[in-house]
Formats: structure tokens, sequence, C-alpha cells
């Protein structure tokens, strides 16, 4: 289907074609991009009923993602598919599989007679009034594959040209969609490497060593009491196992309430909760509350299977932080650092010693309204001055 057989449409063609490479890049999202093109093809005369792409993405969590257009229907519908979704019945069955694995494009008249469908889909898409069904592969830039569909509800389905239209817009549609992806594959990334505060602040450019400012923070620190007994007396799957259980305790919670994970360490994690509000040392509070809480829960799991239960330590504290970039020329930490961090990893190890999971410093609880319970003054290791500890109200050693 080469441009030259598109003969009807040239004064529909140019016009798109010129937005796709020009505007289109200023579009904000990747499901803004779909909707507008393919409100611009219906406008041209495209019998278009509904169309969508599909992204394979690298996260964490998330095989890839599908966006759906639908004539008539306002917005973009998004379908996130969690990693296991390639071994289920509904992606096996599928167009989508077919063109990740290599096939030219998938054609499916829809409005033929005792027509045997390869895929479950063209059922669902025949009940909701559609008459064809294109598919076509995307390859990007690095060589992966991705797809997008198009169909039609006009009787007869899509004629050559409206077809050729489609295939002679795709090369910069499928360019715009890239540059969409790739800025959501570094967010994505950051996000789960440094946090979303951090990511932020260098994808808006404070990358050079020494950048950042100072903020005035919530700092929590937590640690995994007995770390090294457990990876002594587990194997590496099963520590791991632990870690990571613990960390879901932990980290939920934080980001839940609005907290900023900025470090794993081992067997500790240290966040901030920025005070840009009078609430932020409640909502930390309100964070360890919610972790002691999944803790108990996880270690009446442990215990009900046989194995011991996990201890943990959680310090809150407040001060001004250190909030950037700090490494070498070329290795970087977006981290924070001061006088303030080093008190709250004190104060953490404090918690074994008082026999409490939960510790609160004197100035972190000064700003909360909440009364703490005073377990008195007590030297930390480092700390010239003795700190007033607090912990939480009714809270049982």
């Amino acid at each position: 289907m080469s441009g030259s057989r598109a003969r009807h449409w040239p004064k529909h063609r140019g016009p798109i074609l010129d937005w796709l490479i020009g505007e289109a890049r200023r579009v904000p999202s990747a499901g803004a991009v779909l909707s507008e093109l393919c409100g611009r093809l219906v406008a041209a005369g495209l019998p278009l009923g509904r169309a969508s792409f599909h992204i394979r993405i690298l996260h964490p969590q998330l095989f890839g993602v599908g966006y759906y257009w639908q004539r008539g229907v306002d917005g973009v519908r998004i379908f996130e598919a969690q990693h296991g979704i390639q071994a289920t019945a509904l992606f096996q069955r599928s167009p989508m599989r077919a063109l990740f694995e290599g096939a030219g494009a998938v054609r499916q008249r829809l409005d033929l007679p005792d027509t045997d469908f390869a895929y479950p889909l063209f059922h669902k898409l025949r009940d909701e009034g559609l008459t064809d069904y294109v598919a076509q592969p995307m390859t990007f830039s690095d060589g992966k594959i991705h797809g997008t569909t198009w169909s039609s509800d006009r009787p007869g389905g899509f004629e050559s040209d409206h077809l050729a239209l489609i295939e002679d817009l795709l090369p910069a549609y499928s360019l715009l969609l890239e540059i969409h992806h790739n800025r959501r594959m570094a967010i994505n990334l950051l996000d789960t490497y440094v946090g979303h505060r951090a990511g932020e602040r260098i994808l808006a450019g404070q990358i050079t060593r020494g950048s950042g400012q100072t903020v005035h923070a919530a700092i929590w620190f937590c640690d995994l009491r007995g770390f090294t007994a457990l990876s002594e007396s587990k194997g590496r799957d099963e520590l791991l196992d632990s870690l990571n259980r613990f960390f879901d305790c932990m980290a939920g919670p934080v980001q839940q309430h609005g907290g900023d994970i900025l470090k794993f360490m081992g067997d500790g994690m240290l966040a901030i909760f920025p005070l840009e509000g009078e609430r932020a040392c409640w909502r930390a509070v309100e964070a360890a509350i919610d972790a002691r809480k999944a803790m108990a829960a996880l270690n009446e799991e442990l215990r009900a299977r046989g194995d011991e239960a996990l201890g943990f330590g959680i310090a809150l504290h407040v001060g001004e932080v250190m909030y950037g970039n700090i490494g070498t020329a070329d290795r970087l930490d977006f981290t924070v650092v001061g006088p303030a961090v080093n008190l709250t990893s004190r104060l953490q190890a404090l918690c074994r010693q008082l026999d409490h999971n939960v510790l609160i410093s004197g100035a972190f609880a000064a700003l909360c309204t909440t009364t703490f319970r005073s377990l008195g003054s007590h030297r930390l290791a480092g700390i010239g001055q003795p700190v007033e500890v607090f912990t939480l109200p009714q809270a049982a050693p």
C-alpha cells in the first residue's frame, strides 16, 4: 500500500502529516496524540470507529500499556498490562502477540457471514458494530516492535485508499509515539530508582554535582533488626523475599501518605516528608502507624508458618537537609545529607536499646498537635547534646 494509492486524499494527507511532524510534538501525552489524530482523520472523512496503540515498556510492574480511542466517547481509555500477562489466554490469543512476534500486519473483515475468526477479540468488535480491523506493527529505533490498530464501522469496511492514508501517516505517528514513550520510560526509571521528587528535579536539569537546595522536612529512617543473623540463616532467595516484604510494609505507607523514598540501604530505608503543609509531620506519623500495623500482620503470617518474626525500628525527626547531587563527576547520587539526617539514623539505632519500634525526636514532637509519650532524654552516638525521645501513645514495647 504505497503513498501513491492515496490518490483521493492529498488535501487531507498533507495537513495531517504536517500536524504530526509539527504541532503534535507539543501535545502533552501519547493518549492525547491518539485522540487528536483520530479526530482529524474522522473530520477528513475516514470511516474510523475505533483505534488503539500498544507499547511495551520498561517498568518494574508493567509489561505494557494500551491506549484505546472510540468515536463518540470522551477521552482515551488506558489499559495497563501487568508482567505475566504474556502467559494468559487473553494475550496468547490476541493480534498483538502476532505483531510482537513479527507478523507484518493483521487484517480481518468483521462483517462477512460465516467467518471463522482467528482471534476471540473479533467477535467482540463485531458485536460492537465494527466491520473491519487492521493491526500494524510499529518498530521503534531500538528495534522493539509495538502495535497500532484501526477499526471501521462503515459497511464494507475500509477501502484501499483509507488504508493507504493510515500507512502513509504511520512513520510520523510512530516517531511521535516513540518520543512520548522514551520520556515516559525515563520518568518511570527515575521514579523507580531515585523517587518521584528527585526524578522531577533531575529531568528539570539538576544534574551537575553540587546542584540542589535546602529543604525543611520530616525525616524517616527505618531498619530491619537482626539482618546479619537473618542473612546467615536464610538462603539468597529467602533473604531477598524477607527484605522485599519488609520494605513493602515500610514503603507502601510512606508513599500513600505523601512521603518521598530517597534510598534503600541494605536493610534500611531513608525517606522525607517536605514540610510544605501543616500536616506534613502528622502524615509521617500516620505512615509509621500504618507501617507498624503492616509489620504486625506480616509477623503473624510468619509465626503461623513457623518462621521467626521480623524486628524493626522507625525513627522520625525534623530539620533542614541538603537535597541534591553528591558524588564523583560522573557518578552521582541525588539524596539528602546534613546533621538532621545523621541524628535520625542515630535515633533509629536507639530503638533496640529502648525496646520500641517507633521513636520520635523532641524537635519532631514539637511540630505535632498529637501528644506523644516521653521516654526521657538520651545521648546519641556522635550527637553533642542529649535528645528528648518520644514514642507513639499507647505504644507497647
